[in-house]
């Protein structure tokens, strides 16, 4: 095997991946359809371009009989940031939070992106990500959706422009992915889905996009990105300004009912 130039802990391991599915004799179509994942996973992750995690690689142990190995690569990789230093406190406060209540003016609000359409938005990015960048960005992404899937999940409510569903990111298939899974989203307990429809004469979001979050403390606290950066706000004038803001975009975005009437519409199924 020759040696790996620029070789990175993530290319070291799925070169071991790649490896091991050899000696089994397996092509990447038939390692994923094992695993039930996406062919396009396997080469991300020998490729180096995505990390492998902890539960595929003991799946990986298990099917390709590896003793083990790659379980004790995974757990030995050096640690790395995986969001930028203004992102991260408020990663931990979302994954803890009670409730979270979400507006966005551009895309789909990142806890309910499908992997292809926030791989689109990442390579959107200008200046552009490199492939394992976005790869990296896209895995830590999916990471954070596991929180609507708690045993006791957040109270969670996401309004966006409809805008957002006319745009095409990632191309047509992307797109209807999408929709189908907000779609299923708006079933998932605790989580309500509102969309700003298009014509309205007054609007409460046009200072731009903002996450409110309530801890398990019961204090609130604001997220808000720019174009480079973000701000994490937990002064209480200024929260309960944003609060008062997310309370008016919710009487004036299409209710719950209306918007599953939407996404029917946009499906065709209606």
């Amino acid at each position: 095997m020759k040696p790996l130039k620029n070789a990175t802990p993530e290319r070291l391991v799925g070169a071991q991946v790649a490896l091991f599915r050899k000696w089994a004799r397996l092509t990447q179509r038939e390692l994923a359809e094992r695993l039930r994942v996406h062919e396009e996973t396997i080469a991300s992750i020998e490729q180096g371009r995505r990390p492998l995690k902890l539960d595929l690689a003991e799946q990986l142990d298990e099917l390709l009989d590896t003793k083990g190995a790659l379980e004790v690569a995974v757990r030995n990789l050096p640690e790395r940031a995986k969001y930028p230093v203004w992102a991260e406190e408020f990663v931990d406060y979302e994954r803890k939070a009670i409730a979270i209540s979400s507006y966005q003016n551009q895309v789909v609000p990142g806890l309910l992106q499908t992997e292809a359409y926030a791989r689109a938005v990442f390579r959107s990015r200008v200046p552009l990500f490199s492939e394992e960048e976005v790869e990296q960005n896209v895995a830590t992404r999916m990471e954070r959706q596991a929180i609507l899937h708690r045993k006791v999940p957040p109270t969670a409510s996401f309004i966006f422009s409809e805008a957002v569903l006319m745009d095409r990111l990632g191309g047509g298939e992307v797109w209807q992915e999408q929709v189908r899974h907000l779609r299923r989203c708006a079933g998932l307990p605790g989580v309500t889905i509102q969309v700003m429809p298009f014509g309205r004469q007054s609007h409460a979001g046009l200072d731009g996009p903002f996450v409110l979050l309530e801890t398990p403390d019961y204090d609130l606290l604001v997220y808000a990105e720019t174009q480079r950066g973000s701000l994490l706000i937990s002064h209480p004038d200024e929260v309960s300004i944003l609060a008062r803001k997310y309370a008016m975009l919710r009487t004036q975005a299409l209710n719950s009912e209306e918007t599953n009437g939407l996404l029917d519409q946009l499906l065709g199924e209606r």
